[in-house]
């Protein structure tokens, strides 16, 4: 049993679970060759038939309560109408270029927006079989090993001590200029990871794994849930609009409180090169 009574956070984690379970026997299932790669935003951008795949699973779910339910999916963009101003926002697998070689990075993202804010998140960390949840007001929790924990952000003494997860746009461009912030931004932190699921990333905020997390050009599927659990956990949050997509290159930063401000002073809102402050 979930430790919330909200009825939808049932229904998200439920249906994480069983997205879980299938990407969990499809990627036992296929090697590299086998798994249909497409491409998205470039060359190096994959997609997947298990992408595919556990979006409609999930779809299918959602839908099973409220069939006309909408939903936006990074995949199909799913449709379904704005019933009651709900929608769901879902990343069948965040973190595709980790499920493609196996490297143990990736997840199922599950957001419930009601009337323009996120009231459900469900993140499903799909090789380490563990899921984080939160709804707002309530908190956030992480379920692993058949056991409930409430998780909280960390409390980092300074920025100098302070472990930062960040990740990379697959346009050549773009991850120019995020090099050149990241040069500056390096000499100023403990370090940098790079774990490559904006989802899972947002999680490790929430659970103190590290201290903070940035990104620019994320789309509402890569931050929706994991937003949410970040700042459910205590964590100091800049969020895009719902409406805003990778195209543009809007802030999103999760962080713990004590060095919050400073960390934001040195992030640009809108990554451009004439934003990077070399002082």
């Amino acid at each position: 049993m979930i430790p919330s009574t909200h009825p939808d956070a049932t229904l998200a984690f439920d249906a994480a679970q069983a997205a879980a379970k299938l990407i969990r026997a499809r990627r036992a299932e296929y090697n590299l060759e086998a798994l249909g790669v497409e491409h998205k935003s470039s060359s190096v951008d994959p997609v997947t038939v298990v992408d595919k795949e556990s979006e409609q699973l999930i779809a299918t779910c959602l839908r099973e309560y409220e069939p006309e339910v909408a939903i936006l999916g990074e995949e199909s963009q799913a449709g379904g109408s704005h019933s009651g101003n709900r929608r769901w926002i879902v990343d069948p697998i965040d973190g595709t270029v980790n499920f493609l070689y196996d490297s143990q990075a990736y997840a199922v993202s599950i957001a419930l927006e009601v009337a323009g804010a996120i009231e459900v998140g469900v993140v499903c960390d799909v090789p380490a079989d563990t899921t984080y949840l939160a709804v707002r007001d309530e908190g956030a929790w992480r379920f692993s090993h058949g056991q409930w924990q409430r998780v909280s952000c960390s409390q980092p003494k300074s920025l100098a001590s302070t472990l930062v997860a960040t990740g990379f746009s697959y346009v050549s461009s773009r991850r120019d200029t995020q090099g050149e912030l990241l040069a500056h931004l390096l000499g100023q932190v403990r370090d940098i990871r790079r774990f490559g699921s904006a989802a899972l990333d947002l999680c490790r905020v929430a659970e103190g794994s590290v201290d903070a997390y940035y990104e620019h050009g994320l789309n509402p599927w890569d931050f929706a849930a994991g937003s949410l659990i970040a700042a459910e956990a205590g964590a100091v949050c800049t969020v895009p609009t719902l409406d805003t997509f990778g195209d543009q290159p809007a802030l999103l930063c999760a962080a713990a409180p004590s060095i919050a401000q400073e960390l934001a002073a040195l992030l640009p809102q809108d990554l451009k090169k004439e934003s990077i402050s070399t002082a």
